[in-house]
């Protein structure tokens, strides 16, 4: 546990739409700096969970520039998938994470697992990883989930990655059709930031 609360956090990520996000969620008097004011590229990801490679990341620009980092890793799960893409989420949009590539293959998935996959729920899910280190040192690493299913076909321009494509549970809009401020009280990051708070 801390002994003073953060003032300064180095966010580490290099998505625009991540980066956002997570300074809404931030308490707004801690000062935010972009790994993109660096000119920091990102590291490779190789660990084998969400946790893992939000460690790799917050520990990696952290040792970069000297300051804490928080940092995420998210993605989508799909149960019929066998819980893919999972950490392999932008991978799956190729060389440039285009998520219109990498939704477009999700529904080529789905299909070859069951060409009838329209007429039924789909269940998946959002997980969050946010981990804060300095330097080497993890200070913590927290999971959030939101459950949910499948949208035939993408809809709405809001939020960015799948959210098109994730109808929450209990919900009719997908995440691309929800307004900011409505997405954050139940999506999966906010569920995480909930949790390290306390940290902050």
């Amino acid at each position: 546990m801390l002994k003073k609360k953060i003032e300064k956090l180095l966010i580490g990520t290099n998505n625009k739409g991540k980066l956002k996000e997570i300074r809404d969620l931030l308490p707004k008097n801690i000062v935010t700096l972009s790994t993109a004011e660096f000119k920091l590229k990102s590291p490779k990801e190789n660990g084998k969970s969400f946790k893992e490679n939000s460690l790799i990341k917050s520990k990696y620009f952290s040792k970069k520039t000297n300051l804490m980092c928080l940092a995420d890793d998210s993605g989508l799960e799909i149960d019929i998938l066998g819980k893919n893409p999972g950490i392999y989420s932008a991978r799956w949009g190729g060389r440039n994470s285009d998520f219109t590539k990498a939704i477009e293959r999700v529904y080529r998935e789905l299909k070859k697992k069951d060409k009838y996959w329209r007429n039924k729920k789909i269940k998946a899910r959002f997980v969050c990883a946010l981990s804060i280190s300095y330097l080497s040192k993890k200070i913590c690493c927290v999971i959030g989930k939101v459950e949910g299913i499948i949208s035939h076909k993408p809809r709405g321009k809001n939020g960015f990655g799948y959210d098109p494509i994730f109808i929450p549970i209990n919900k009719k809009k997908t995440f691309g059709e929800m307004k900011p401020t409505q997405k954050y009280k139940l999506d999966h990051r906010s569920k995480a930031f909930k949790k390290i708070k306390k940290f902050l």
